[in-house]
């Protein structure tokens, strides 16, 4: 069930941003007068669900068919709409422009003044730009209502009796689980999301810390601290602290089954420290990882002791039960007015923008390319139960990520055809046509490859789940 749920979500997500994207291209284009042949919701190769066309003033509609009735051609200055099987986007075909459907019989003829190609340059790059410019905004529009509808959790590090989760790498600089992290660069923390990210993505290296012996320290983390933490995949840095020793599911042939560690089962030490928490259950494993460890178990009224291997990233192989919150009451709800929703939501948003970006550091490396994943990767962004909340920020951050990602200078994307647009408006030389053909194919053929590659680390990742 949790999958159907997560699908459905990411199915709706794509629906939204897709239609809203090319709605993007469809409106200038019209403001431009420029014919537009198809308006299709996800791909269609081979055939479509759904066609609906005006074809000599009367509607004609159509399911599940694999060519254009013959008819409709007869009146091309209608728009087709459909709706394709293949949920990988969406397209506005627009006559007498090279797209995706790679169709050049039409360029080959005199241009028409309502093609495309017969456009000034800056009406067809405010065409190409306006899917881009529709899901940054709405990216910005979606935060605004999220935070004016449900507000902000707001987590001061300050309040937490039992202190915060600390990643046992970061013990090296003298922060550990139980401290409280009360200042970021001189600005007091609110929350830890802000406080993760201002580390990973946006530099900042200089904390104020309250030790649980009542010490106060100014730390200064090495400049390559975000780079090193995601290495050893000390990701988050920091979280709320929880009790939760208990044993959930147990995966098949892992080093926890293989060691006698069942469902229920509560974990009490771990070698010889003792475990209250979840962070010092993690920690105990950590520092045992590519090692033995000896688990003290506690399974109904008798103490045993399993000894298990654990694996090189720290982990054996199980998922704890009934996580508890110790400082629940710490997490207010914060509410606000609309004008205050506008400027916080659009911080938020520009902050997800330059966060994203700032990703792209971790990409070329080793543990980043692998990092890569595909559709199931974004169906786990969405949580397994249907919450709008969390249903719209997702969605937000799906449509900044289309954003960015689209405008990447990128042949087949729309940054591609900006790339080739600004060219012609600084030279005043339109791209050779062929030159336009070939770039086209090289950049559907790099994206093919990237989709195969970022679907395959997810079968990969399936896989080696089990």
């Amino acid at each position: 069930m949790d999958f159907w749920i997560k699908a459905a979500q990411l199915f709706l997500s794509l629906a939204i941003l897709v239609t809203l994207h090319e709605f993007g291209h469809f409106i200038p284009a019209r403001l431009f007068k420029t014919r537009i042949e198809k308006f299709y919701l996800f791909f269609n190769p081979w055939f479509s669900i759904f066609r609906r066309k005006k074809v000599n003033g009367k509607t004609k509609s159509a399911w599940f068919t694999k060519k254009t009735p013959k008819e409709w051609e007869e009146d091309p200055s209608t728009t087709e709409w459909g709706f394709g099987w293949l949920p990988l986007g969406g397209y506005v075909k627009i006559a007498g422009m090279i797209d995706e459907s790679m169709d050049t019989e039409q360029l080959k003829q005199p241009a028409q003044a309502w093609e495309f190609r017969s456009k000034k340059a800056w009406q067809r790059l405010i065409i190409m730009i306006g899917g881009v410019v529709v899901n940054l905004v709405l990216g910005f529009i979606i935060y605004i209502g999220v935070i004016f509808t449900w507000g902000q959790l707001e987590i001061k590090p300050v309040n937490l009796e039992h202190g915060l989760s600390v990643h046992p790498y970061l013990e090296k600089y003298h922060l550990s689980s139980g401290d409280k992290v009360l200042t970021i660069e001189g600005k007091e923390v609110l929350n830890l999301d802000e406080l993760n990210k201002g580390i990973m993505f946006r530099g900042a290296r200089k904390l104020r810390v309250l030790h649980p012996n009542g010490e106060t320290e100014n730390i200064a983390l090495p400049k390559e601290i975000d780079r090193t933490l995601f290495q050893v995949g000390a990701l988050p840095a920091f979280g709320l602290r929880s009790n939760a020793n208990m044993v959930g599911e147990v995966i098949k042939d892992s080093p926890a089954k293989k060691a006698g560690l069942r469902k229920n089962d509560v974990l009490i030490a771990v070698n010889s420290d003792t475990v209250q928490y979840f962070d010092q259950l993690t920690r105990g494993l950590y520092y045992s990882k590519g090692k033995k460890c000896v688990l003290t178990v506690l399974r109904g009224n008798d103490t045993l002791k399993l000894k298990t291997n654990v694996k090189v990233d720290g982990t054996i192989g199980f998922q704890a039960s009934g996580k508890i919150l110790v400082d629940s009451a710490a997490i207010q709800e914060k509410h606000y007015g609309l004008g205050e929703s506008i400027s916080i939501g659009m911080t938020y948003g520009k902050n997800t923008l330059s966060d994203y970006i700032a990703q792209f550091k971790f990409v070329f490396t080793k543990k980043g390319a692998t990092s890569i994943g595909g559709f199931a990767a974004i169906g786990n962004m969405f949580p397994p139960v249907w919450d709008w909340q969390s249903f719209w920020m997702s969605t937000a951050l799906l449509s900044i990520i289309l954003a960015f990602m689209n405008i990447l200078p990128i042949p087949a994307l729309d940054g591609g055809h900006v790339v080739f647009l600004l060219y012609e408006m600084i030279t005043g030389k339109e791209a050779p046509q062929k030159v336009l053909e070939y770039a086209q194919m090289i950049g559907i053929v790099l994206l093919l490859t990237l989709m195969v590659y970022a679907n395959g680390n997810d079968l990969i990742r399936w896989i080696t789940s089990f």
